[in-house]
């Protein structure tokens, strides 16, 4: 699909970029590592392939690719950018760059089924303490949570779904300050996710059992509203310590494509970060 069309001095810059990056990834890769016959290196003007072998090996014609690595405005498919991406060696990160140089949107990446918690990842996790942090999928399945996280938003085994735990619990609605505009916020979140995998059904199927058992989502997933949100406040009530105020960042994972990190940080100007101490030290004695 392509992207929308750039003004003159974008494109011009794009074209630029495009013409630096292949030649550099060109330059990069050797006529062995292409698995083409070495000859003889005194014969090449620059390091790695020539445009006529990456045009040969990804099976385009040369003065098409001439005119791509030029930055020329021509049509283009993912299916040719995947096979230059192949003879490059680009790896997931390269080939997205040159799907968004060639004007294209790139494909979104498989989704990852994540087992286990990479080492290094759930060490951020944990070590986010005090402080609340926790691991979604792209379904918002609850993938890890550390114990502020369960502590401050009650988290716990029966939980599996964050977008189910908000809507179909009573928790959630009790404790959290602002329900109905937390409520709008994260359906059109979840909407705008849901947008972006059109062959997933498992979105639709999340969102029909949500209507059946909410009226509030029902209503609400109606209205068609599309949000996005990578920072944000939560205030919850908790029932032990009374009210704590967070900021909260999103980051996104390009190892684990479609899960996101949440990261809460006590609000500035509350009491909320001395409150969650003597929760925690209430939890933990």
């Amino acid at each position: 699909m392509h992207i929308a069309k750039l003004p003159a001095e974008a494109r011009a810059r794009r074209s630029a970029e495009m013409r630096e990056f292949l030649r550099s990834r060109r330059a990069r890769v050797t006529p062995v590592e292409a698995g083409l016959a070495a000859g003889d290196s005194r014969a090449r003007r620059t390091p790695g392939l020539r445009r006529e072998e990456v045009a040969v090996l990804a099976g385009v014609g040369v003065s098409w690719y001439t005119w791509l690595e030029q930055g020329r405005e021509i049509n283009v498919s993912g299916e040719v950018l995947d096979a230059i991406a192949r003879v490059l060696r680009l790896d997931a990160a390269e080939r997205e760059h040159l799907y968004l140089l060639a004007g294209l949107n790139p494909p979104q990446a498989p989704p990852v089924a994540v087992r286990r918690v990479p080492d290094g990842l759930r060490q951020v996790i944990d070590s986010w303490l005090p402080r609340p942090a926790y691991l979604l999928d792209r379904h918002w399945n609850l993938v890890a949570v550390n114990r502020a996280a369960e502590a401050v938003f009650g988290y716990g085994e029966d939980d599996h779904n964050c977008l189910v735990t908000f809507f179909a619990g009573a928790r959630f609605r009790s404790s959290l300050l602002h329900w109905r505009d937390a409520a709008h916020a994260i359906a059109g979140q979840f909407r705008a996710d849901a947008a972006r995998y059109p062959d997933d059904a498992e979105f639709g199927r999340l969102a029909a059992d949500l209507c059946a058992v909410s009226p509030e989502f029902a209503e609400i997933w109606a209205e068609h509203d599309i949000r996005g949100a990578s920072t944000g406040r939560k205030t919850v009530l908790h029932p032990d310590v009374g009210e704590l105020t967070f900021d909260y960042a999103t980051l996104t994972l390009p190892d684990l494509p479609g899960h996101r990190l949440l990261l809460h940080t006590p609000a500035a100007g509350t009491d909320t970060e001395q409150r969650l101490a003597a929760l925690l030290g209430a939890a933990v004695g």
